[in-house]
């Protein structure tokens, strides 16, 4: 597919064009993965179907880092559409402590999300699967067709290989997450379903890059030195991967946290002072929504904050990032605008502070695919 057209440039000197292209070009390659699903849709939902259908079979979504959050974000939502319980468990928990994780005699979908499909913990738990579960399926998303997993083959297996253009060069995970994220939903909802939802999405998040530019920039600009992302339901998953943007892409110079709207007030809300930046994800689902309007109404009369954003598809929030088109949409559609904003604020706090957007740790010690990790053998 061709390059999406360049935002417009963000204040800074150190720009690179990889993280903001991946950014910007979200709407043309969740298009192009929707696309990439209805070319293949037979074949998945020849591998996909009979599992489905099958009693019993335990579906665990995996990861690491914000592959791991792409199962947070969807496990709860897909429980309850599918009527079964989906599992978001990350491959570094599968590795390290596989005996907590696995059952032998209980049948196991393992959806892997993979970048580069060849980081040590996402071959491993895939092995791990294979030998501590008797009867263990594989449905890999990725975005690197000469990843280590997309070159595996096996009649328990498939592999979704996405556009090119998700596999993002910057360090940060952007446009990977979304895609990764928005095949799995397609997949496990129905890829017809999602076919007709596509391009109220891909547009309603082309209209929120746009309209968050400016918000998140004026923002950046304030120095905040913690911020923190608050979302319920499907958006917990959602903040988390929010704080991990905004934590890479300044090399940790910023405190992150994230909760959701009522686990808020048990303790974490102690991290507010004047440099907090508080950051809220409005469900549209009726009642969700009610415990979020009172936590920002909360937040705003106490006065404490330096600042607190709210990303809200309903126009009545009057919201400081409003994403247009989607008040009717289910939450499970909201995640891919509502994440612009998060990817955008995490851009411009980078080059505020003078780093490197595409390659923002100088020292080395945190690199794109991860290094140092060794596998280990279960002691005798």
């Amino acid at each position: 597919m061709p390059d999406a057209p360049l935002a417009p440039e963000m204040p800074g000197h150190n720009a690179e064009p990889w993280t903001r292209r991946e950014i910007a070009q979200q709407p043309e390659t969740l298009r192009a993965t929707q696309a990439i699903l209805n070319a293949e849709k037979a074949a998945i939902e020849a591998f996909v179907a009979p599992l489905l259908a099958k009693s019993g079979v335990r579906i665990v979504l995996t990861g690491a880092g914000t592959s791991a959050f792409i199962g947070e974000c969807l496990a709860p939502w897909l429980s309850g559409l599918l009527g079964r319980s989906v599992e978001a468990i990350a491959t570094t928990d599968i590795v390290s402590s596989p005996a907590l994780y696995l059952r032998r005699h209980e049948p196991t979908l393992l959806v892997s999300f993979g970048r580069s499909g060849s980081s040590p913990e996402s071959v491993a738990a895939a092995d791990l699967v294979d030998a501590h579960v008797d009867d263990a399926y594989h449905l890999v998303i990725t975005c690197n067709a000469e990843g280590e997993l997309a070159r595996r083959v096996g009649s328990n297996m498939h592999v979704v290989v996405l556009p090119e253009a998700t596999h993002d060069r910057g360090f940060a995970m952007t446009s990977s997450f979304s895609a990764m994220m928005f095949a799995a939903l397609s997949i496990l909802s129905g890829i017809d379903m999602l076919d007709g939802r596509i391009d109220a999405i891909a547009s309603a998040v082309a209209e929120t890059h746009a309209r968050s530019l400016p918000v998140v920039t004026d923002l950046a600009a304030r120095g905040f030195r913690r911020v923190v992302y608050l979302g319920s339901g499907p958006f917990k998953g959602l903040a988390r991967e929010a704080a991990l943007k905004l934590m890479e892409l300044s090399d940790g110079a910023v405190v992150t946290a994230f909760d959701t709207a009522l686990g808020f007030r048990h303790g974490p809300k102690t991290i507010i002072d004047a440099q907090t930046l508080v950051v809220v994800f409005v469900s549209n689902d009726p009642l969700t929504r009610l415990y979020d309007l009172d936590i920002i109404a909360e937040l705003r009369a106490d006065g404490r904050s330096g600042a607190v954003m709210v990303v809200s598809a309903n126009p009545d929030d009057a919201a400081e990032v409003a994403v247009p088109g989607l008040a009717r949409a289910v939450d499970a559609d909201l995640l891919f605008p509502f994440i612009i904003p998060a990817q955008l604020f995490g851009l411009a706090v980078s080059l505020e502070l003078g780093l490197t957007p595409d390659r923002p740790n100088a020292s080395g010690t945190v690199n794109r695919v991860v290094q140092g990790v060794r596998i280990h053998a279960q002691p005798a």
